[in-house]
């Protein structure tokens, strides 16, 4: 015959210390599960994209950067593009700066053209710029005058007129692209219309822009990329070559005018994010 044991009820005592066990090891588990969402947390800090602060140079707008900006946004990077003021390479890069102070970082600059001298002096000493990129840019060094580097060969001396508007007068003469020469002289791989409304819309610089020495040089610290336009009239390729190398710039070369962030957007776009991925 078999023996029937009943079941016995559990002591208070015992089913105390059975709770106390589950408490335990909900707080253990709760604790790895907080462990790996920390890692994955700070795994998500390190991976935030930078902001992005796109210079525009003389002759042009901020609508220049329109399809990077379109390509770098659908890319989830931050990007802004301010207004440069194009009136003195000091004022303009003190401008700039006050810009990249005021946006937090990490940032990765980009100046186009003049642009390029801008931020080589706006970005000086800001410790939230991680990489510079130049888009068919000057990379000026202290004491050197932008239009020093245009290169021999350059248009520019021979397409820019000069025009005097009050309230700015004799000392503070715009100069402009003649429209004769401007798709030419800036933008000769896009279509005519394209460049007839670039010209109608350009915007001048003071000539006082071009003539004033650099005072900084932030790529001396600061990691730096260049694209470099093969058929750019404006600056030679020769001029933008020199100034990359003596930058230590990562440069990438293509077939391209002036304005090789307008003609090939993706090719601007994809060396951008290059120095954003390879600085975070």
């Amino acid at each position: 015959m078999f023996a029937i044991r009943t079941a016995t009820r559990p002591s208070p005592r015992s089913l105390a210390l059975l709770a106390f066990a589950g408490v335990v090891g909900l707080i253990a588990l709760f604790a790895a599960t907080a462990s790996a969402h920390g890692t994955i947390t700070l795994k998500h800090r390190d991976a935030v994209k930078p902001t992005v602060v796109l210079v525009h140079g003389a002759f042009a707008d901020a609508t220049g950067w329109s399809g990077v900006i379109k390509r770098l946004q659908a890319d989830g990077y931050p990007v802004i593009a301010p207004a440069n003021p194009l009136r003195s390479l000091s004022s303009d890069s003190a401008y700039i700066a006050s810009v990249l102070k005021q946006t937090p970082g990490p940032l990765v600059v980009v100046g186009h053209s003049y642009g390029g001298a801008v931020i080589t002096n706006a970005a000086a000493g800001n410790p939230n710029v991680k990489a510079l990129v130049y888009i068919d840019a000057f990379i000026p060094d202290v004491g050197e005058p932008t239009l020093s580097l245009a290169g021999k060969g350059s248009l520019l001396a021979t397409a820019v007129e000069y025009k005097a508007f009050p309230p700015f007068g004799k000392n503070d003469i715009d100069v402009y692209i003649k429209k004769d020469m401007f798709r030419e002289a800036f933008c000769a791989d896009v279509s005519a219309k394209t460049a007839a409304l670039m010209w109608a819309a350009q915007r001048p610089a003071a000539a006082a822009s071009g003539a004033e020495p650099t005072t900084a040089a932030a790529w001396k610290t600061v990691p730096s990329w260049a694209l470099i336009g093969r058929q750019d009239r404006a600056i030679t390729p020769d001029a933008l070559r020199f100034m990359a190398k003596r930058a230590g710039s990562t440069i990438q070369e293509i077939d391209a005018s002036h304005v090789s962030m307008i003609s090939h957007p993706d090719v601007a776009t994809a060396l951008i994010e290059k120095a954003a991925k390879a600085t975070s």
